[in-house]
């Protein structure tokens, strides 16, 4: 296996907001990722280094990054925001990528090229609070070591109006752990409300999701409510009379929700883009699914309805 060309400069600061992101989830790579597929690694080496003047168009996740970095220049006095890149490309093949990171005037610095072998081994190293990627496997991986990953799903949302950065988290399986979603699933929905109702007092374990939060709370919590550049939404399947032990746990956590949507079962794709998400976790696939038609969406594969 070839060995990863790491770049990574000293002094990260512990109270930073670090997200890890693949170069796939940041550019659009759908062309040579497919011209890989088809004629192999040579292939493909051979047009990244022809084209690596060419500027990368922006993926899924580049709005997204772009509203990250732009929260350093807000306040000195908040936390600092990180992207870091995480490539299974060579570092001669990922020249291209750092060339259009400079085109676009994205602050990234740090990235770990890996000629094709997992990035996820990177992830915790680089102390990232949250992984991006398009690669299923390197998430799973991420998530089973203890770190927010999602896989985002290719979409094409309309461009948001908003400055500020929008962030949208589901409930069970995602902020919180699947206890609940468990009972659902397993005894269905009476059995779900009637164990909620009765467990009301009682905080929800955390999920894969909640120390991304509490970073993405501690960053917003610099700011004046009034005037905060973050927001975040919760928007969840759940309805009255489960919706209490949800709001009673994320008050225990001392975090800030600034919307929550108790949608029932509704679709959320509406609600997400009512909202102005610029990108929205879910533990279920068909929601990411449905959501990416309107807002970058990214699947958690964590939880029982991902179990087997």
């Amino acid at each position: 296996m070839a060995t990863p060309n790491v770049h990574a400069p000293e002094s990260v600061r512990d109270d930073r907001l670090v997200v890890a992101i693949s170069s796939r989830a940041l550019f659009d790579l759908g062309d040579s990722h497919a011209l890989f597929e088809r004629e192999g690694l040579d292939a493909y080496r051979r047009y990244q280094i022809e084209h690596e003047n060419d500027v990368l168009a922006p993926g899924v996740a580049f709005p997204l990054t772009r509203k990250l970095l732009a929260l350093n220049s807000r306040s000195p006095a908040a936390p600092r925001v990180e992207v870091i890149l995480l490539s299974r490309n060579s570092g001669d093949t990922g020249l291209r990528i750092f060339n259009s990171i400079k085109h676009h005037g994205l602050d990234i610095v740090r990235a770990a090229f890996t000629s094709g072998a997992p990035t996820s081994e990177y992830v915790q190293p680089f102390g990232a609070d949250l992984f991006l990627s398009a690669n299923a496997d390197d998430v799973a991986r991420a998530l089973a070591a203890g770190v927010a990953a999602a896989t985002i799903l290719p979409s094409h949302p309309a461009a948001g109006t908003s400055e500020q950065l929008r962030i949208a988290f589901d409930g069970d399986a995602v902020l919180f752990g699947d206890e609940s979603e468990r009972v659902s699933h397993e005894q269905g929905l009476e059995a779900f409300h009637r164990i909620e109702t009765e467990r009301a007092g009682e905080p929800l374990a955390g999920g894969p999701f909640r120390g991304f939060l509490a970073a993405l709370y501690r960053l917003q919590a610099a700011f004046p409510a009034e005037d905060a550049p973050i927001r975040t939404a919760l928007v969840t399947a759940r309805s009255a009379p489960a919706h209490e032990r949800v709001i009673r746990t994320l008050r225990l956590w001392g975090v800030r929700i600034d919307e929550a949507l108790f949608l029932g079962g509704r679709d959320k794709g509406p609600f997400l883009k009512a909202f102005g998400a610029d990108i929205f976790f879910d533990d279920l696939r068909a929601n990411v699914e449905s959501a990416s038609l309107h807002v970058a969406a990214g699947h958690v594969p964590h939880g029982v309805r991902n179990a087997g």
